[in-house]
């Protein structure tokens, strides 16, 4: 069976000029604009129907997270069966994960609180994945102790999220217990080189763990049904630039008796510079959990909006929402309410909001979120987290 490539390369020529915009998206770096028809294309997923999201709402009382009503979740793998298998009486559990390589940032939090939402209407448990081994073995300044200290420190934003106690789990790569080392190892046998390869681009001079990582992260899609014992539906919601993982998953799950893991994934969350989404490699573009929330007031008010050069250009032309990442963060996540964020699209093209007054307006909710986020970060402890790493 051919495997469609993880590193994902597309070239946008426009007529009559030599130059393009090239997209790259892999699991370890994504740049460029974002075509996400051709991206769900390529890697071969299905776009979300009205479907599949109306009957969600039997679940919900009716209503719909925001982030999924107004589209930053929108493609899927195998959700219709997930849903399916509910009307049948069976319940899934929710699979996501963190690779620890610095301070989590709001991009990071966007699925998180999505899979909250999941978790509280279908009353799931949750699997959560901290990739600290991946982000070791993926850059070569990394030590082993850094990784493990972010893989806390995350955790703690993770908890703070709101999660339902009783039904959180966290999985530690670092600390593998024997149950899951011998899942990792079935999987491993079962993928050959030449699909990982064809998957994830590994060269010559990859080292031989990155190549054998992705049967860890395989691992956690079988791990519910083994604790169990019975085949449990697995549902991960995350950035499409993981489905890759899941990819290599699918095929191996039949081999191996289990279901296959099912994904809903979301697009990503812009940063505050123009283009591109948020990187914990430009820390001026992003809104990390651990800024203060006066700082982070003063980032918003020089993110790039769609505003013009003058108050007059803006006055007479309006502005440019679609390209305004301000007007992004409040639609997909700050502002729930419609009326009010078509009333913030309309003046804007209009010309009778400027910018200045959007960005302080965010400002303040995002301050407000980041001090609300941390009062509960705060009472997070080491030995909260430790109840919660899988031993078995």
């Amino acid at each position: 069976m051919a495997k469609k490539s993880a590193f994902v390369v597309v070239n946008f020529m426009t007529d009559g000029e030599k130059d393009f915009n090239t997209m790259v998206v892999t699991p370890w770096e994504v740049k460029g604009e974002i075509d996400y028809k051709k991206l769900v294309k390529k890697f071969g997923t299905t776009f979300l129907s009205t479907k599949e999201i109306t009957q969600i709402k039997e679940y919900s009382g009716g209503e719909l997270h925001l982030l999924l009503r107004r589209g930053l979740f929108f493609s899927h793998r195998d959700f219709d069966w997930i849903l399916q298998m509910l009307k049948k009486g069976e319940k899934f559990v929710l699979y996501t994960g963190r690779g620890p390589s610095g301070h989590t940032h709001l991009g990071h939090l966007v699925p998180w609180i999505f899979t909250k939402w999941l978790q509280d209407i279908f009353n799931v448990d949750l699997y959560f994945q901290l990739t600290d081994d991946e982000k070791f073995l993926f850059n070569q300044k990394f030590t082993f102790q850094e990784s493990q200290n972010f893989a806390y420190e995350n955790a703690k934003d993770i908890l703070a999220v709101g999660f339902n106690p009783e039904k959180t789990h966290f999985i530690f790569d670092s600390q593998l217990t024997k149950t899951m080392y011998q899942i990792a190892v079935e999987v491993a046998k079962r993928v050959t080189f030449s699909t990982a390869k064809a998957v994830f681009g590994f060269v010559n001079e990859s080292n031989i763990g990155m190549i054998f990582y992705p049967s860890i992260q395989a691992m956690p899609c079988f791990l519910p049904s083994v604790l169990q014992g019975k085949n449990v539906p697995v549902l991960i919601p995350a950035a499409i630039d993981q489905d890759p993982y899941w990819r290599i998953t699918r095929d191996v799950a039949p081999k191996l008796g289990y279901y296959k893991p099912a994904a809903i994934h979301c697009k990503f969350f812009p940063g505050l510079a123009e283009g591109g989404k948020m990187s914990a490699s430009e820390p001026d573009s992003c809104i990390f959990t651990t800024d203060d929330p006066n700082k982070a007031k003063k980032k918003i008010m020089r993110a790039f909006t769609g505003g013009r050069a003058t108050i007059e250009e803006q006055k007479k032309l309006g502005g440019q929402p679609e390209i305004c990442n301000i007007y992004w963060y409040e639609y997909y996540l700050f502002e729930p309410d419609d009326k009010k964020i078509e009333k913030m699209r309309s003046d804007c093209l209009a010309g009778k909001l400027l910018c200045g007054t959007c960005k302080k307006r965010l400002g303040e909710k995002v301050k407000q979120f980041l001090a609300d986020h941390q009062s509960r970060r705060e009472k997070i402890t080491k030995e909260m987290i430790d109840e919660k790493i899988i031993k078995t």
